[in-house]
């Protein structure tokens, strides 16, 4: 039978911790290397958002500009601004959705796009002067169709 002494129950000892740190180290490097790919692509998408909205305000100064983007017959603002706000409301919606709104946050989102649909011709600009399928994604496309559209009662 082999006898182990104290020095190697030691030594046992000391590769486990190290062994056991590297892994902690692997898990959290891990960890950190996801969330910074995620505010990246967040930092992407509020770029993208900032551009739209440069753009929106051309098109709101110069209504008839819309039409390089679409042929619908426009000879007023309203449009444009609709865009933007919608705009906004899908940027909203998609950092709801990838957690970078906190609940409270959200919660005040909603209730200024439910009011506005409720409240405003936002609503009718949604459905009746464009085709919003084609200007939206269509998960936003539904979250507007399912919790933002007064339901008949």
């Amino acid at each position: 039978m082999i006898e182990i002494g104290l020095t190697e129950y030691f030594g046992m000892a000391e590769a486990m911790g190290i062994i056991g740190t590297m892994l902690v180290v692997l898990y959290f490097s891990r960890k950190q290397t996801q969330k910074l790919s995620e505010d990246i692509e967040t930092k992407v998408l509020n770029d993208l958002a900032q551009r739209m909205h440069a753009l929106h305000d051309i098109v709101i100064e110069h209504p008839e500009l819309i039409r390089v983007i679409s042929r619908v017959n426009v000879n007023s603002p309203d449009i444009a601004y609709a865009y933007d706000i919608l705009f906004t409301f899908a940027h909203a919606f998609h950092m709801h959705q990838r957690k970078a709104l906190s609940e409270n946050e959200w919660i005040g989102w909603l209730r200024w796009m439910k009011s506005s649909f409720q409240q405003g011709e936002i609503m009718q600009i949604w459905e009746s002067t464009i085709e919003m399928e084609k200007w939206f994604d269509p998960a936003f496309h539904e979250f507007v169709e399912k919790q933002l559209i007064p339901k008949a009662k």
